[in-house]
């Protein structure tokens, strides 16, 4: 059964972020944005025009849901810290979803196979979400499927030669990236039981890149 009340969804997890403001199975006002970096940056001004052009505020919400990763670590925490902050300013509960939940809605039916959600991992990688499990692997390196596979996601397609190319039985999905509606759908179902618990906490796989500044540490300062 659909949400009855008003939902913010974000996600900052892929190149592409995006806010929508979902009604039930309806986006009444969406933003999404594409690009290689920084594109996180632009989130909070997303979200504050789709609620501008829903006439809604926050505390007008009845959940505010985000995705959690696996995927860039600056996006993902731009888009947590937003809703966490919005939440709590606002006094409405904020559930995190990841990736592969939230694309899992967006496919209506895999043929009982089981559904791979292969995204980019931006390291030659890709993160795969099988279950409850998200690991990342080299694409030309991958797992063995157990059985017929389902393969969504923004990597889909690589992932899915690849298997193919090895004689496995796989189909193709034409789910890539989650929209509101996804995201919503996969947050109301973990609220209301229908998916393991799970904070809204960044989901990481890899370790964090670490750069030092081009120029070294800065110098002490003076006593």
């Amino acid at each position: 059964m659909p949400f009855r009340e008003k939902v913010l969804a974000l996600d900052g997890a892929l190149r592409r972020c995006g806010a929508w403001v979902v009604s039930g199975e309806t986006i009444l006002a969406g933003r999404e944005a594409d690009g290689e970096r920084g594109q996180a940056a632009h989130l909070s001004a997303m979200a504050r025009d789709v609620l501008a052009a829903t006439g809604l505020t926050a505390g007008d919400l009845g959940l505010i849901a985000v995705t959690v990763g696996p995927g860039s670590f600056t996006g993902i925490r731009a888009a947590l810290a937003l809703a966490h902050g919005l939440a709590l300013g606002a006094g409405v509960p904020v559930v995190g979803v990841t990736l592969g939940e939230a694309l899992a809605e967006s496919v209506e039916d895999h043929l009982g196979r089981e559904l791979w959600v292969a995204t980019d991992s931006r390291r030659g990688r890709v993160f795969l979400e099988r279950g409850q499990k998200a690991e990342a692997f080299p694409v030309d390196l991958l797992p063995v499927p157990d059985g017929p596979v389902a393969i969504a996601g923004d990597q889909a397609m690589a992932v899915a030669v690849q298997l193919a190319a090895k004689g496995y039985d796989i189909m193709l999905t034409d789910a890539r990236v989650p929209d509101g509606i996804a995201i919503t759908r996969a947050a109301v179902k973990r609220q209301a039981g229908g998916l393991s618990e799970r904070c809204a906490l960044p989901l990481y796989i890899d370790a964090p890149e670490v750069r030092l500044p081009a120029a070294g540490y800065r110098p002490p300062p003076l006593p």
